[in-house]
């Protein structure tokens, strides 16, 4: 079998190149294994077992149970904030959270992010109005704002994507001018700060993600950050099917409690997520350090104030200096085993089921338009060793000097 034909079992196609010295020069350089772009790292089987036990004995499996109630706690003493609610996902925390704020009309939000921001939208009747991005961050361009507000307009739904922070103030200030609401989707923000605070602390509420490619983890899991008491209470209403005690049911919720195996799993996470920054911080200076020197990859840099995350690692791959599209890069890295993603692609606005909108009409948003063709998101993991990182480099660069070779042998494919 050549060494450019792809793992049945990745669900890929089968490539053969006839040149036998591309072929061995480019062996040395093919990971043993599949490199996915995140890896969940687990805490200590042993501890969650001791945990476990206790839920056993105990036979409270969820409902606010003991560890639901000392998880809550702690994650908002590490967050900073005063009132979070906690989530079997980070979708229905944004759903109830958009529910509780009583939301009307037409939302503005990000055609660049995840499938789940925008649909909670949908399923609650809210039509949402799509605002371009920004070129350095990939975040909603507040520049774009005021001109989508209309009459109909209730709220901004902005997305902290990658960990980079939106333009808070600028957004807060647009906001109290025509009488919005804020809700940040702040799934890719854990842990990371904006001037000393928890991105996740903007806004009238922020979700946070839980999910198993998240930097932090329940397995699956979310939570919601309000600002006040009574906007807390009504959101443990909503997520408890609107049961206020045994015999009263004061509104029609749904069901979206995180339960106690989830919170005893959290609890353990919580502890490793600050060393998992670090070591994902250390991947990250790692891949600038060694992709200097090759044309047409544009990384991101931190931000002064901002305490990063490193909950991924995007580029952007541009065409007329790589010489190579993003989608051939893609699949040339599945020749190496190396299986990045094209984090968001296609655009939300793309969408069958939101291409009538006027906001969603090809053109209306450039810079997204774009970068959703040029994005790469590179693996990177807490256990992702630093060599298998400077493998993955040193394969960019073999690429880039092997394109002429390596682009009329390979196909594009989703």
């Amino acid at each position: 079998m050549s060494f450019f034909e792809l793992n049945k079992n990745h669900s890929a196609l089968s490539y053969s190149l006839p040149s036998e010295t591309i072929e061995k020069s480019a062996l040395k350089y093919k990971l043993p294994k599949a490199v996915y772009v995140t890896q969940p790292t687990l805490p200590s089987l042993r501890e969650y077992v001791g945990l476990l036990k206790k839920i056993w004995r105990s036979k409270w499996l969820t409902n606010n149970g003991v560890f639901h109630q000392e998880f809550e706690k702690k994650l908002a003493e590490y967050l900073g904030v005063k009132y979070c609610s906690l989530f079997c996902n980070g979708t229905l925390a944004l759903l109830v959270g958009l529910k509780a704020l009583k939301l009307t009309g037409e939302v503005i939000t990000t055609p660049f992010t995840f499938p789940a921001t925008v649909n909670v939208l949908k399923w609650l009747n809210l039509t949402p109005v799509f605002a371009d991005i920004e070129e350095e961050t990939f975040t909603i361009d507040t520049s774009k704002l005021e001109r989508l507000i209309t009459a109909k307009t209730s709220a901004i739904l902005p997305v902290h994507i990658f960990g980079n922070p939106c333009r808070v103030r600028e957004i807060q200030n647009i906001a109290a001018r025509y009488g919005l609401k804020v809700i940040y989707d702040a799934a890719h923000c854990f842990g990371a700060k904006l001037d000393g605070e928890a991105m996740s602390s903007y806004g009238d509420a922020s979700i946070l993600s839980f999910h198993a490619t998240k930097l932090f983890t329940t397995l699956e899991g979310g939570a919601l950050i309000v600002k006040d008491e009574k906007l807390k209470k009504e959101v443990d209403l909503l997520k408890n099917f609107g049961i206020a005690d045994e015999e009263t049911v004061l509104t029609p919720g749904i069901n979206a409690k995180l339960n106690e195996f989830q919170a005893a799993f959290g609890l353990l996470h919580l502890r490793m997520v600050e060393a998992q920054i670090l070591k994902r911080k250390k991947i990250a200076i790692l891949y600038r350090e060694q992709m200097k020197g090759i044309p047409g990859l544009v990384f991101p840099n931190d931000i002064p104030e901002v305490v990063h995350n490193y909950g991924y690692f995007p580029i952007l791959v541009k065409e007329d200096e790589f010489e190579m599209s993003r989608d051939q890069l893609y699949t040339c890295l599945k020749l190496f085993n190396v299986f990045a993603r094209k984090y968001f692609y296609p655009l939300i606005s793309s969408y069958d089921f939101f291409n009538d909108l006027p906001s969603a009409q090809p053109g209306q948003l450039p810079v997204a338009e774009r970068i959703t063709k040029e994005i790469l998101c590179l693996p990177i993991y807490g256990n992702l060793s630093l060599k298998t990182v400077k493998t993955i480099c040193e394969i960019l660069s073999y690429i880039y000097d092997h394109k002429d070779e390596l682009k009329p042998m390979i196909i594009d494919y989703r």
